[in-house]
């Protein structure tokens, strides 16, 4: 039967290849039709993966260095703000800066129908870190929960839709493995210093957390604090590990949700 998979495999790759030449993908950002210009591909073709074009996957992508422990901008040498070692969390990543097209992406793939926006985003976030997730030898990926009445308004969960495909790019389980407790005010309303505050006890683990290494998920990050409070939640719950991954991180003096 080896044979007959084989061949069912390759007669659904010439039927894509078909239908890309009779309907080109377009760009799920731009609505461009996504073909290189050297290979005639889209730049991120897949089972299930929007295509994003060369030139949205570019300026998606394009961010200052950052710290791999704690996500802060890294100009060189020592990191001044965490000394390599991460504060909140085992190690976060970043896609890029909370401004420009990024916020638009973002603000997009917040909304209901924004789900392929959160693919694409998802997918070039895995693609630009792939190496470091590879090290940090994660087990499950899950999202930071949004409470439901607030889910229910707005009719989806941008962290959900990203932590899906951050686990389908790395081939990993998906998992809620949080709950909110209660409703809060929305971090982007508050100063700084009340962010922690805001979120303190706002999780309990929900999933089999213990002896796991996890990746939680989030749209953007300021602060930290949610994705903080999170770790905090999974480690009470016996994690072995708690990395932190975001789209954007709205570095201090620009707003964000979290």
């Amino acid at each position: 039967m080896a044979w007959f998979n084989l061949l069912g495999r390759e007669a659904c790759r010439w039927t894509g290849l078909g239908l890309d030449l009779l309907c080109p993908p377009h760009c799920v950002f731009c609505g461009s039709e996504a073909v290189d210009q050297e290979t005639g591909d889209g730049v991120l073709p897949g089972p299930g993966t929007p295509v994003v074009c060369a030139t949205c996957a570019a300026a998606l992508s394009h961010d200052v260095p950052r710290c791999p422990a704690c996500g802060e901008p890294d100009m060189g040498g020592a990191c001044r703000h965490c000394p390599g070692e991460a504060r909140d969390w085992d190690g976060m990543l970043v896609l890029a800066s909370y401004a420009d097209e990024v916020r638009d992406a973002v603000i997009l793939a917040k909304r209901p129908g924004g789900e392929a926006r959160a693919a694409g985003l998802a997918a070039l976030l895995v693609r630009k870190h792939a190496a470091t997730f590879a090290e940090w030898r994660i087990d499950v990926v899950s999202p930071v929960p949004m409470h439901w009445m607030r889910r229910a308004a707005r009719g989806t969960s941008a962290a959900d839709e990203l932590a899906r495909g951050v686990a389908a790019g790395l081939r990993l389980p998906y998992r809620r493995l949080l709950r909110r407790r209660r409703a809060t005010p929305m971090q982007n309303e508050l100063p700084f210093a009340a962010r922690r505050g805001n979120v303190r006890d706002a999780f309990r683990a929900a999933g089999r957390a213990a002896g796991r290494r996890v990746l939680i998920v989030d749209d953007v990050t300021t602060t930290g604090a949610t994705l903080a409070e999170c770790r905090r939640a999974l480690v009470a719950a016996g994690a072995a590990a708690v990395f932190a991954a975001a789209v954007a991180r709205a570095d201090r003096g620009a707003g964000s949700p979290s």
